[in-house]
Parts: C-alpha cells; structure tokens; sequence
C-alpha cells in the first residue's frame, strides 16, 4: 500500500480560525488516497435571551426607573385640582384593578352609553358601608370605555378632612363635591361621577338593601343644565352585600365625629380582619343618557323642572337595579 500523502501546512494562512482536520483513507491498488472530512465535535452556544420578552422587560425597568426619577424630582404635573393622571394609570388603577378583575369579578354594561368625548355627568346609586363602589366605577370607566377616559367623583367634605385619604383623593382626580368644581370640571370636557344619596346610600342598614335614598335638592341637575352635558344614569348591584351592615353604633360615631360606625357580621368582632369585604359578584350597568342640551340658560333655575329630572335619573337607576336584581343568580357567582 502506498504512503498517505501529506497535507503541508500553509504558513500563511491566519491563526485565528481552526484548521479544518481530515481524515485520510488508506489507498486502494490503483487509487488516490482519498480524503474525508472529519466532523467537529458540537459546541453548545451560549443561549440568547428571547427579543421581545427581553425588550418587554427592560421597557419595564426603564419606564419603572423613569417614573422614580419623575416622583423624586418632581418632574410630573397636578390641574388645578390636584389630578396626578400619571399616578393614578400607573399605580393606583394598578391597584385598584385585582379587586375589579378578580375579587369582585365586575360585570360593565352599557358602556356606550358614555360619550366618546366632552363632559357628561355619571350619576350612580351609593351603598356598601364603605365608598369601595366609586371606586370600581372609576374603574370600570377607564378599563372599559374605547377612549379609556377618566372619572373624576365627586367626594364628601370627609373624605378630604382624613389624613393621607385626601392627598389620595386629590391625586385620583377626586374633588369636593359642589356645583362650582362640578360645573368647571364639566365645561372643561370632564367625565363628572356624582352619588346623590350620599351617606344615607352607604350607611343604610342591610334590611334597606337597593332601596335609593333621597337623592338631595337636585343640585347636580342644576349643574349638568348650567354646563350643557348629558346626564346618564348608573346601577352598581354587589355593593350592598360586601358589608352587610346589621346595626350602627350612633353614641361611637358621634364620639368619632363620623356620620355612622357600622356593626356587621364580621366587625367589630374579628378586629382588622373584620374589615376585608365579601367577594360577591358585582354588576355595573350605564343607561341611556338625558340630553341637557335642548333647555334654556335659565331652565337651572326651574324648581320644577330639576325636581323632574331628579325623579326621572332616580326612578331609570331604581328601576335597573331591580331588574340586575332579578337577574342574578347568586350573590357570589
């Protein structure tokens, strides 16, 4: 058998690349020694972290880090009423959505029925002990309206008299609830959220349960007649039952200086934990909206016709809750 031959060297070639190896063939009589390529044993690469997914993160730290920076320096802006719209998208909605989602499993009906641009008043029945109601409908506006809008409620002189409540309050676009900021905000384009019962609608005893309270003077009648805005009523069903209120302690609350403190089935017998609210099932339904705009300037002044419209606004949302009522399966499901 002849000699393998030899493959020489090339001195010139670059070091930096390995060479290639062979194999070489022993010669049949007659034949060439042939040559054959000798594989490289596999080098497992080092893994790559996904693109998008590695994008999307690190989209969140910055936007998370630049948000820090923002809060630090104070590089962020408040209206006039003290709205941190940056704050309330990135935190508090944040925060509020696990128990709108999860907890509470809110249905949104008639969501169309709010406009797509311009003021409107949101006018909605009040129950549940505590304002946890306002707060899913802020909720429910933002996450289901097709132009994401803001609602900005109306609150008591209570909720503003609390330490750390009220600079909560302000940033989430709460404002005092009377008709000058009622009718600023609403001339201004603003979505305006108004529960007339006030109180008397969260602090009734559970027996009263969906039985709308007195709903004022119709002052926010006068004030969606001044602005020119649709009024369009709301029925939140689910409320009532988170705290179901068996009785009031009036002599501790006059002690307190708050209008009513609630006993129920869970407070104040079980302490803090008293205080988590059922998981009941909750519905929120928006109606037809009530034109404003076809009345003379000084149709605000009617005593009689805001009396109407008052009983109009209040009988479509009575009369929608006993229909939800109706409807629902269970309190829970």
């Amino acid at each position: 058998m002849a000699d393998a031959k030899v493959i020489p060297f090339d001195e010139d070639r670059p070091r930096r690349r390995p060479q290639r190896r062979v194999r070489v063939a022993p010669e049949a009589p007659g034949t060439a020694a042939a040559v054959e390529p000798v594989a490289e044993p596999a080098v497992a690469a080092a893994p790559e972290p996904s693109g998008p997914a590695g994008e999307g993160w690190d989209r969140r730290i910055a936007g998370g880090l630049a948000f820090l920076r923002r809060r630090i320096t104070g590089e962020y802006e408040v209206d006039d009423f003290g709205y941190d719209k940056e704050l309330t998208d990135q935190v508090l909605m944040s925060l509020m959505r696990p128990l709108f989602d999860k907890y509470f499993r809110v249905e949104v009906k008639g969501i169309e029925n709010i406009p797509k641009e311009g003021g409107a008043l949101i006018v909605a029945n009040h129950s549940g002990t505590l304002p946890l109601d306002g707060l899913m409908l802020q909720v429910a506006v933002h996450d289901h309206h097709p132009a994401e809008r803001h609602l900005r409620l109306l609150a008591a002189d209570l909720v503003f008299m609390l330490p750390g409540v009220n600079e909560l309050a302000r940033k989430a676009g709460h404002t005092l609830a009377c008709a000058e900021d009622a009718q600023r905000l609403l001339e201004a384009g603003e979505l305006v959220g108004v529960m007339p019962e006030g109180f008397k609608g969260i602090g009734k005893p559970f027996g009263e349960r969906y039985k709308l309270q007195r709903f004022g003077r119709g002052g926010f009648v006068s004030t969606a007649l001044r602005a020119g805005t649709p009024i369009v009523p709301c029925s939140i069903v689910g409320a009532e039952e988170i705290y179901p209120m068996i009785g009031n302690a009036k002599t501790l609350a006059r002690l307190l200086g708050i209008p009513y403190f609630p006993i129920t089935p869970t407070f104040p017998w079980l302490g803090p934990l008293g205080a988590v609210p059922l998981p009941t099932k909750w519905t929120i339904q928006f109606g037809e909206p009530i034109a404003t705009a076809g009345y003379a300037a000084e149709a605000a002044e009617d005593p009689m016709l805001m009396f109407n419209l008052t009983d109009q606004v209040r009988e479509q949302i009575q009369h929608t809750l006993y229909k939800l009522l109706v409807q629902r399966r269970s309190v829970f499901f």
